[in-house]
């Protein structure tokens, strides 16, 4: 057995190799394999092929909201609980991407510098990308080689741009909104979809002159909407996650409802929803790749087409629908708009 940390560089045996090391625990493997995912590729996908078999079994836990609203804080101070009660814990952050670098301060894992020496918690850092909706695009893959590394707790904490990242509810079992004072406009949150997404709300920094009237706001906005009955009743929650109060509490109900979506049947449910969503992001990046590729290479008949439009004799969505047929077609046949 070659010894953990050393890879001998042999195309799929590679691959092999380091799948093997992720399903066994290793965190150098985990970590390598994450930097793959990341850089995308043949070998980001053949990786993911390797394990998808073996990522079932982690409660992947979604937490977002406004920026300032103390996720990071919070976070840490779940895996702390969660790592208390014997679970192991896998936390992938996202961070904004610089429009200018494509670089990202990856500030989340800083702020948890404190579980770095704890080998039942591994955290990583990944960039936007230019992505949008609060993630990027490999995150997906990301929690399943922390689900296939056998992490029993996957908590997946969105960028915090804003009032519109509903993305993480297509890739988490559970959703966690953290809310702080002064929630605003509560249509325009309900409209943002922020409101609807959540199973738990949490409004942290409960301390603070203010939290009553933001919880009175929850509990009137989530009023407004009775639900089905005996479906799940999306609790609101207090918390100082930098004193670590309420985190129990919360995590008591983040378990409660990953036991209530199985023993409801929602379950395979939501694993459908998580699948169908994936699906169509890779359909749409294979597809998004081959369109590219003949104007990348400058394709003569895309080409001239193109400057059709810029000249405003065509419109985009015909030259695109026309681009669409070619690719699907076979990159041979004529331009047909």
């Amino acid at each position: 057995m070659i010894p953990d940390g050393i890879l001998v560089l042999m195309g799929p045996i590679e691959v092999e190799e380091l799948a093997t090391r992720i399903r066994a625990g290793s965190v150098r493997a985990l970590a390598r394999g994450l930097s793959w995912i990341e850089a995308g590729g043949e070998r980001a996908e053949a990786l993911s092929e390797e394990l998808y078999p073996d990522t079932r079994g982690a409660h992947v836990v979604g937490v977002t909201g406004a920026p300032g609203a103390g996720k990071s804080t919070l976070v840490g101070a779940l895996a702390r609980e969660a790592r208390q009660r014997g679970a192991s814990v896998g936390v992938l952050t996202v961070d904004p991407s610089s429009p200018f670098t494509g670089g990202a301060i990856l500030g989340d894992r800083i702020r948890m510098n404190d579980l770095a020496n704890d080998p039942g918690v591994f955290i990583r850092s990944m960039a936007t990308r230019g992505a949008m909706g609060g993630l990027c695009a490999a995150a997906g893959a990301a929690v399943d080689l922390l689900s296939a590394a056998r992490r029993d707790l996957v908590v997946l904490e969105t960028v915090g741009v804003g009032q519109d990242e509903v993305d993480v509810m297509r890739l988490a079992h559970s959703t966690v909104v953290v809310s702080v004072r002064g929630l605003g406009d509560d249509s325009q949150a309900l409209k943002a979809g922020i409101i609807e997404i959540a199973d738990i709300h949490v409004v942290n920094k409960a301390d603070r002159e203010g939290a009553d009237r933001t919880l009175a706001e929850l509990r009137s906005l989530l009023a407004m909407d009775r639900g089905s009955s005996g479906a799940w009743r999306p609790p609101i929650l207090r918390s100082v996650a930098t004193r670590q109060e309420g985190v129990s509490a919360l995590l008591d109900a983040i378990d409660q409802h990953f036991k209530d979506l199985k023993t409801s049947g929602q379950l395979h449910a939501r694993e459908r929803r998580i699948a169908q969503s994936r699906v169509l992001q890779h359909a749409q990046t294979l597809v998004a790749q081959t369109l590219k590729q003949p104007i990348a290479r400058d394709d003569d008949a895309v080409e001239a087409q193109i400057d059709r439009v810029a000249r405003r004799e065509l419109s985009p969505y015909r030259c695109a629908r026309a681009l669409l047929r070619r690719a699907s077609a076979g990159e041979r046949t004529p331009f047909h708009v």
